[in-house]
């Protein structure tokens, strides 16, 4: 048996430290979301389903949510299209002025949000002459999760062999034909992280959706706005509950499909080559 090394025990403890720390806060939203009181204090008064019934039937929390489910899954479908042409322009050809242009998408990512909301907010109202929605939010999320797209979908490009696309034009398949057939079954675990990213990111963002929403608010928006309320609080704990249970059980679907992935490999190899 192999004996543990003393020097290992203070990194033990960190790392507990470091998980009680991170998760701690997170696991008592389920915990007050239970409690039959709107203040959020110890002891609890006791339990009760009265808050997940009050937020099924707030018709504004829903309707903040579903703006900020219609925000999220198109500036990350948007986002990951574009990620994946500036991932495979930049993977795949050799472009003049390569360095300013991948710096010009990557902008974004140093410019405070404030910053920019203010200027897409001068931008739609002055040169546009559009009034602030749910279209000016995607288009201000799509420029902030652009960058993450193609980050991510450049490692993944970049992973692969770039011979069995040759082989592929070698073999008659014209550009596009070879995109389909080759590159975007070998790129789909960049393209699924990709959008869960920049869902991620739309879907958590709060100020760039403060100064494009006009009267259409978001989620964070929503939540914002009913801090100040204390009777509305236990609701949104219950709301924020109901977000971690469905980001974990996604965590654990896509785990487990990708353990299963891989199970399935070897045995697929093994039958090819016998």
């Amino acid at each position: 048996m192999m004996k543990r090394n003393a020097s290992t025990d203070p990194m033990i403890g960190y790392a507990i430290f470091y998980l009680v720390f991170l998760y701690g806060p997170v696991l008592l939203l389920p915990l007050f979301s239970f409690n039959d009181s709107i203040f959020v204090a110890f002891p609890l008064k006791g339990f009760t389903f009265q808050w997940y019934v009050a937020m099924a039937n707030n018709d504004a929390l829903i309707h903040a949510l579903a703006n900020s489910l219609k925000v999220g899954v198109s500036a990350s479908v948007i986002s990951t299209i574009l990620g994946i042409l500036a991932a495979k322009a930049m993977t795949r050809y050799r472009l003049p002025g390569r360095g300013p242009v991948s710096g010009l998408i990557l902008l974004p990512l140093v410019i405070p949000s404030i910053i920019l909301g203010i200027a897409l907010l001068v931008l739609a109202l002055n040169v546009f002459k559009i009034d602030p929605s749910l279209y000016t939010i995607i288009a201000g999320h799509v420029l902030i999760c652009v960058p993450f797209a193609m980050l991510v979908m450049m490692s993944r490009l970049e992973g692969f062999d770039k011979n069995l696309e040759e082989a592929s034009a070698d073999l008659g398949e014209n550009g596009w034909q070879t995109f389909w057939r080759v590159t975007f079954p070998l790129a789909m675990p960049g393209i699924v992280a990709s959008l869960l990213l920049c869902f991620t990111t739309s879907f958590d963002e709060f100020l760039l959706a403060f100064f494009l929403a006009g009267n259409e608010a978001t989620l964070p928006l929503f939540i914002f706005s009913q801090l100040r309320l204390p009777n509305q609080l236990p609701s949104v704990l219950a709301l924020g509950s109901c977000i971690l249970g469905v980001s974990f059980l996604v965590v654990f679907l896509s785990e487990r499909t990708r353990r299963v992935g891989l199970q399935k490999k070897p045995a697929a190899t093994a039958e090819a080559t016998s």
